[in-house]
């Protein structure tokens, strides 16, 4: 599937399909204070602020999935339930590899959720090292929030 700039039509969708997945992934895992954050709005304003940081895959206005980098970071990665194991999340991570690594990032890093087992193999399958539980801090717009994550790393 060919990954591309995202359009301002694909912006509601991704929303959407990032706030299902954060609620999948994150709803019984994550302090009650950060879920009453993370509204879908908060997911929309947060992609409009990735600007050209932000890719996608599939149709205009219907997309499956997206990457996001931020500095030397791999910010978010999702894909719609519809897309997992046809190989978007290997070349979603693939280009955000690439493009931290065009932006001068010898060393990437990318948090995951402690519980998120699929997430943390699927990231030790493609080469992130697992640097163990570190308490982070995370955006939300009343500012960050931290708490215990885990750290991958990778030498690009």
């Amino acid at each position: 599937m060919q990954l591309r700039s995202v359009n301002p039509i694909d912006i509601d969708p991704l929303a959407k399909l990032w706030y299902d997945g954060w609620m999948e992934a994150h709803l019984a895992h994550v302090p009650e204070e950060l879920t009453a954050k993370r509204t879908l709005e908060s997911f929309r304003s947060r992609l409009i602020e990735f600007g050209n940081d932000l890719r996608t895959a599939g149709p205009i206005g219907t997309p499956l999935g997206f990457c996001a980098i931020r500095e030397n970071e791999l910010d978010q990665l999702f894909v719609a339930p519809a897309a997992r194991g046809t190989g978007l999340a290997r070349d979603l991570l693939s280009d955000g590899e690439t493009r931290l690594k065009e932006n001068g990032t010898e060393r990437a890093h990318l948090l995951c959720l402690i519980e998120n087992t699929r997430a943390a193999r699927f990231y030790a399958r493609h080469g992130w090292e697992d640097m163990g539980v570190f308490h982070e801090a995370v955006q939300t717009e009343d500012g960050p929030f931290s708490f215990d994550v885990l750290r991958f790393e990778k030498t690009l």
